[in-house]
């Protein structure tokens, strides 16, 4: 194992990362594995993010030896430094630049020990019940109603300590629930899964302060607890399938630059959980040339694509500090299920890296806005992608190297939503007590009035790149239910044409969610890993 057993703590708060590894449990960096070697567990769960830890406490607690594989590498409280460049290049998919075919939306996603809850920002919400009915409806999924799932949530919530946040919002959430209150607009405040939180804001480089209650800190080191254990820079290249079986994985080893090492070894073992996302998992089930008899693995692969808008106000915002997310708006989100698409509001945080993406442009204009940066507020609207079939949601290819290729067209019937939802956002600004507002398209001014920003935002044109789309969302991609024309895994989790083989994450969702996804993760993921510690104890 690479990591020192030393344990030295940030501002007094302990590691419980390394006080584990000095403690004795059974982590290694691939590195360290034996070339050619094979591994043997009860159960191998590949990925480490909502799904796979906690898949992974819920199965090591029935008496499972579980193995985690992670291609990411193992990070911890000391090495949060509150630091953009050092956690983009750390805990994320491609260092933050993860993007579509075309370029034109980029895709926030982790790749650490702990996933994307490591580096998310705690918004915390049950899968809406229009969601859990449209998905009863059109893919015959079965069990999943808000009755029947509700107690799923409850249980996850109590797990992670999710809860409404307590603190008044940050300016930047303010401006949102103060613009919505003076249009007579809906808003709540937002359940966080943080602990002891210090409002420091920066949840997105990883928390220092372990508050946030990510995989990291709560179900993996449960799972390690057990007796189970954990391989870190380890990359899943592909099932090892006879007739209707995995047999195992083949794993490739990566050095501290995310390369393959040379070094390649195997894990076998009767049960294997894929929980490595709406991206990586199509990918890995494409390398392997799993039964597909349908083609539907890595279709409707869905993002909640994110449209922004700046304001620029006379007061301090101060965007990169406190709670990034505590106030929310669904007012446009449930006015209809299918036809035109709906959205749900939220503020985002401006820390100067990512802000430096946002804002768009070059030259003087670019340098003015961020030297305007403390007095900025930027909201969004997560576009509720899926519901129609004018969206279809991306398609997963492979690249020559086997690599994931995320191909997600920004068609008219999304554009016609983020034009909605950009106007939607400029009259909250506005009704905020903005003095400018500008929508994160390349043609687009500082609007000085709400009727200019209206006029305007009608008039910008859908062209590829042109404005900014973003995304931390990953669902979809290996669709649940029992329609087969739809689905490859069943209600249970399940993969409908391999015996052993379960996939527990947010890739089997058949829509976006219509929320920030991570409790709908937690949620389902602790019924499915219930149902299959008992499945396993009942035919060992």
């Amino acid at each position: 194992m690479k990591r020192t057993p030393h344990i030295p703590m940030v501002a007094g708060i302990p590691d419980p990362i390394l006080e584990g590894i000095a403690g004795g449990w059974n982590v290694q960096d691939a590195a360290d594995v034996t070339d050619g070697g094979v591994i043997n567990a009860d159960v191998v769960i590949i990925g480490t993010g909502a799904g796979g830890g906690t898949t992974a406490e819920i199965l090591a607690e029935a008496g499972l030896n579980v193995l985690m594989l992670e291609e990411g590498p193992l990070k911890s409280t000391n090495d949060f430094k509150m630091d953009e460049r050092e956690a983009y290049h750390d805990l994320y998919q491609e260092s933050a630049g993860r993007m579509s075919k075309d370029g034109s939306m980029s895709i926030l996603q982790g790749r650490c020990v702990g996933g994307t809850t490591v580096i998310n920002w705690t918004s915390s919400f049950h899968t809406p019940e229009q969601t859990l009915e449209h998905w009863a409806n059109e893919f015959k999924l079965e069990g999943a109603s808000k009755e029947e799932m509700t107690p799923w949530f409850e249980r996850m919530e109590e797990r992670l300590q999710i809860a409404p946040w307590p603190v008044p919002p940050n300016p930047n959430n303010a401006v949102l629930s103060r613009g919505a209150e003076a249009l007579n607009l809906e808003w709540h405040v937002i359940p966080r899964n943080v602990s002891g939180c210090w409002n420091l804001g920066y949840c997105g480089t990883g928390c220092p302060t372990n508050a946030k209650q990510s995989m990291l800190v709560t179900t993996i080191p449960g799972a390690l607890n057990k007796q189970s254990g954990l391989i870190y820079n380890a990359r899943a290249e592909r099932l090892i399938i006879e007739g209707k079986k995995v047999l195992g994985v083949e794993v490739t080893a990566l050095n501290s630059d995310y390369k393959p090492n040379g070094n390649t070894f195997s894990v076998k073992a009767p049960h294997v959980v894929m929980s490595c996302g709406g991206i990586n998992g199509p990918a890995l089930l494409l390398r392997s040339d799993a039964p597909d008899p349908k083609k539907r693995v890595g279709k409707r692969t869905f993002f909640h694509p994110v449209a922004f808008n700046f304001a620029q106000f006379d007061e301090l915002i101060d965007p990169y500090y406190g709670a990034p997310q505590s106030i929310y708006s669904d007012h446009y989100q449930w006015l209809n299920v299918t036809g035109p698409a709906g959205y749900k509001l939220e503020a985002t945080p401006l820390h100067p890296g990512l802000a430096a993406v946002l804002f768009l442009g070059h030259g003087g204009r670019h340098y003015e806005d961020m030297g305007n940066l403390p007095n900025t507020n930027l909201l969004l609207a997560l576009i509720r992608d899926g519901f129609d079939e004018e969206s279809p949601g991306a398609s997963i290819e492979l690249a020559s190297d086997g690599s994931p290729i995320v191909d997600y067209p920004v068609n008219d019937y999304i554009w016609d939503a983020f034009q909605r939802a950009m106007i939607s956002m400029a009259e909250i600004q506005f009704a905020a007590g903005a003095k400018r507002v500008r929508p994160s398209h390349l043609d687009a001014p500082w609007y000085e009035t709400v009727e200019e920003a209206r006029e305007g935002i009608n008039n910008l044109d859908n062209r590829s790149n042109a404005f900014t789309v973003g995304s931390a969302h990953v669902m979809g991609g290996m669709t649940m239910g029992e329609d087969l024309d739809k689905c490859v895994v069943d209600s249970n989790g399940k993969y409908h044409y391999l015996d052993n083989l379960y996939v527990i994450d947010g890739s089997v969702f058949p829509t976006s969610i219509g929320a920030n996804p991570q409790l709908s993760v937690y949620g389902f993921a602790c019924k499915f890993a219930n149902q299959l510690a008992e499945k396993i104890k009942g035919t060992a």
